[in-house]
């Protein structure tokens, strides 16, 4: 079956094609990688080719041990980064990742109000609560998930109501009258919550022409419903088709249950590509960037996940279910916990073909290590699927992947009518309606 309309394909601005090994290849341009000229490159090919967005997503700490042999977490601030684009580019969305636990709402409404107003109306804002960082902030430790996400739905709407309480029709810039603005019209919201108190109103008028879209990603019980009920579209890591059709069948219903249409939350999934000119070309591109990647770190990620711990076993037994122990109390991502035990339980895979799986050495994102026309054909059979409304573009193993994405693949897209040829709107929040 036909999708029913365009995909919608966002570029991340973390250059994931500089990852483990990808880095030191002579054309990495990795000295550039704190620079905005880098991220000027990345945006203005991905406009040329008429994205729906770039983003940045951020982490508010560093982990010292993942420096040594790449950037880690280390980044330019996203908001920055995109207020430096915003000059440089004319229509494509900038998306900037801001958690809700660890600013203020006035900051973070007022900022990305700001932002809009810079790119005319092409900002946007990826709602997240953060796994970590408190001690950077002062907090003794990270809020509960609920509690984290009871934060999140308060500091949205106080946000939401900043950008309302200095509507932009209260603009009246009447030269003969001397009326810059009509004050009835501003007004403070006055909130008083669990977590924040704010008088507003906000000291910024509202951009007016059009909203600022929201982003989430949240894939527990409790995330998918606040995704549900807040964004625009939803990230996922979805490393198969069964996973994503099961989540967006499941948002859609959500959506729904917050008096929203089914159609106003589009489900995103990342896809990992690692893409060249012949499938073996692509394989080995996928094994030296992860050349280094030590198997002991793999067995811990196992283990911190699902609690399962396989240093004894030899690489060509298989996993199964009856191997598994019971879900761990507290792992460290419970979206991803569940991600690999249903891998487990469905594929029965070796210890070696579980030690390369993607919710293993990475985010358990959707991946595909082929040719363009792999990728083409795997997104097509997605699409038909009713598996996603689209993707975000994760480019791996070295930037001629990346350019192969966004000069090869994307065309290929466009001309079999499953992405658009062209941008109807300056602004963001159309891009994701069309």
């Amino acid at each position: 079956m036909a999708p029913q309309k365009k995909l919608h394909i966002g570029m991340s601005l973390a250059p994931t094609w500089l990852s483990g090994e990808a880095w030191r290849r002579e054309d990495s341009n990795v000295e550039g990688l704190f620079s905005s000229d880098f991220y000027v490159d990345i945006a203005k090919r991905s406009e040329a080719v008429h994205l729906d967005f770039v983003f940045r997503p951020d982490a508010l700490f560093l982990p010292l041990e993942m420096i040594e042999n790449g950037s880690g977490f280390a980044s330019l601030d996203p908001t920055l980064l995109l207020a430096s684009l915003a000059r440089e580019t004319t229509h494509i969305g900038l998306l900037s990742t801001i958690s809700t636990i660890f600013f203020p709402p006035y900051l973070v409404a007022r900022q990305l109000q700001t932002l809009h107003w810079l790119s005319n109306g092409r900002a946007g804002w990826n709602v997240v609560t953060a796994l970590n960082g408190h001690d950077n902030f002062g907090l003794e430790n990270m809020p509960s998930s609920q509690e984290r996400y009871d934060r999140a739905e308060e500091f949205t709407a106080v946000v939401r109501q900043l950008w309302e309480s200095f509507p932009s029709d209260a603009l009246k810039l009447d030269r003969g009258s001397g009326r810059f603005a009509d004050p009835e019209k501003v007004s403070a919201i006055n909130h008083v919550g669990d977590y924040n108190r704010v008088k507003g109103p906000l000291n910024l008028p509202a951009f007016g022409k059009s909203p600022i879209p929201l982003v989430q990603a949240g894939a527990s019980a409790r995330g998918r419903s606040f995704a549900a009920s807040i964004a625009d579209a939803i990230f996922s890591s979805s490393p198969d088709m069964e996973s994503a059709i099961e989540l967006r069948r499941d948002l859609r219903r959500l959506a729904e249950t917050h008096n929203r249409s089914a159609d106003s939350v589009n489900l995103m999934p990342g896809l990992s590509l690692y893409l060249a000119e012949s499938r073996k070309e692509a394989d080995d591109l996928f094994r030296q960037t992860h050349a280094r990647t030590e198997k002991a770190r793999k067995l811990n990620t196992i283990k911190n996940l699902i609690g399962l711990d396989l240093a004894e076993w030899p690489e060509s037994r298989r996993v199964s279910t009856p191997d598994l122990p019971p879900p761990l109390a507290q792992p460290y991502s419970g979206t991803h916990a569940e991600l690999l035990r249903r891998a487990i339980e469905r594929d029965q895979p070796t210890v070696a073909e579980l030690l390369w799986r993607p919710e293993v050495m990475g985010s358990a994102h959707w991946q595909i290590i082929g040719t363009v026309d792999d990728a083409f054909e795997e997104i097509r059979n997605w699409a038909e699927a009713g598996a996603m409304d689209g993707f975000i573009l994760l480019p791996g193993g070295s930037v001629t992947s990346m350019h192969l994405a966004l000069e090869k693949l994307v065309p290929r897209l466009k001309d079999a009518g499953l992405f658009r040829e062209r941008y109807a709107s300056p602004y963001f929040a159309d891009h994701l309606r069309a």
